[in-house]
Parts: structure tokens; C-alpha cells; sequence
């Protein structure tokens, strides 16, 4: 069973060499890795897609929280949630093919970003089932080159956050200048 974990942590340099070299050195595979700024300046957010039972999860969420600059670690796995990867993919065309990539394209709610005498970059967002059956479709014209940005998530609705901060926290926000009121705007990470 494929698992989505999320995990905060300083942005510096080399903690996600940190991180992966822990999860390479325990064996854990990793399907995709996303790494962007969250919320909270100082603070990256690592989304993980990890493929195992649940003791191999529990594990990896072991080993992430002894990790010192990860601030938090959370399986959103089964909690509800909006689920997406980007994809970019360059497929051959012709004179003949362009009109029939174009409508497949459509249906699908891609968008054409580039075009040339012979080929055409398509970008797709979606869930992984809609970016899959796009491409399985494009492959009949020939792919020559794709990137897929793996699954970015976030839970649905309102979601409480415990206001228990760590000190990483309010150091990487106010690089140790903040005030007690500046320090509660954190947004509980």
C-alpha cells in the first residue's frame, strides 16, 4: 500500500541530503519525493510517497523525527485529502496527428504549452490515475521526453493544529528576533 507522508524541516543546506540519505541507509523505498516552501518562511515541506505495510511507515516516521532539522512528520494517508502531480511531456506530431493530440489533450483538461514543426509539449495536472491515462494515450504518437513532479497533498477542510512549536520553528521564521506575539503566528507548525 502506497503511503503519503508529510514532513516539515528547515530550509538549509543539506537536510534533504540528510533525509534521504537516512531513508537510503535504512532501505526504505521511496516512490516520489516533492520538496516547495510551506506556509511558514524558513520551513520546507517534504511530501513522501512511501510503498510498504505499516510497520515499514511507522519506521520511516521514526526515523524522520530523529532527523534534527525535521520539525514534524505526519501520515496523511488515510485522512481526506486533494492529491495532485504536474506532468510535462513532449510528444511527437504531425501535420495529421496535431488535431487529434489537441482534442485528447481537452478532454483531459491539459494545456498545450509549446509547439513545434514536429512535436508538441503537453502539461497535465491531476491525479496520478488522470496523469497516467493521458500518457498512456500520448504514447501511441511517441513520447520523446517527460518529467513528473510526483504527489503534492494536502489535507481537506479545516484542519486543527496541536500549538505545540518547536524552537526551529520560531528561529527559521524570525531568525531569532520575534516577539512572543510573532512567535503564535507560526501556524502551529
Amino acid at each position: 500500500m502506497k503511503h503519503t507522508l508529510v514532513a516539515w524541516m528547515r530550509d538549509k543546506p543539506g537536510v534533504l541530503n540528510r533525509v534521504s540519505g537516512m531513508l537510503r541507509r535504512r532501505n526504505f523505498n521511496i516512490d516520489s519525493l516533492q520538496v516547495g516552501h510551506s506556509e511558514t518562511p524558513g520551513i520546507s515541506r517534504m511530501t513522501f510517497v512511501v510503498d510498504g505495510n505499516e510497520r515499514m511507515v511507522d519506521q520511516v516516521i521514526k526515523q524522520l523525527r530523529k532527523v534534527i532539522d525535521v520539525t514534524r512528520v505526519e501520515d496523511i494517508t488515510d485522512k481526506p485529502m486533494v492529491a495532485r502531480e504536474l506532468a510535462l511531456i513532449r510528444v511527437q506530431c504531425t501535420s495529421e496527428t496535431r488535431s487529434e493530440i489537441v482534442q485528447i489533450v481537452n478532454i483531459y483538461r491539459g494545456e498545450i504549452v509549446d509547439v513545434s514543426l514536429d512535436s508538441m509539449v503537453v502539461q497535465i495536472v491531476g491525479s496520478e490515475d488522470r496523469v497516467d491515462s493521458l500518457i498512456d494515450l500520448l504514447s501511441q504518437f511517441g513520447i520523446t521526453e517527460m518529467v513528473r513532479t510526483g504527489r503534492v497533498a494536502l489535507v481537506r477542510g479545516t484542519t486543527e493544529r496541536r500549538f505545540r512549536r518547536s524552537t526551529a520553528v520560531w528561529r527559521a521564521r524570525a531568525n531569532g528576533t520575534a516577539s512572543e506575539d510573532a512567535r503564535l503566528t507560526t501556524g502551529g507548525v
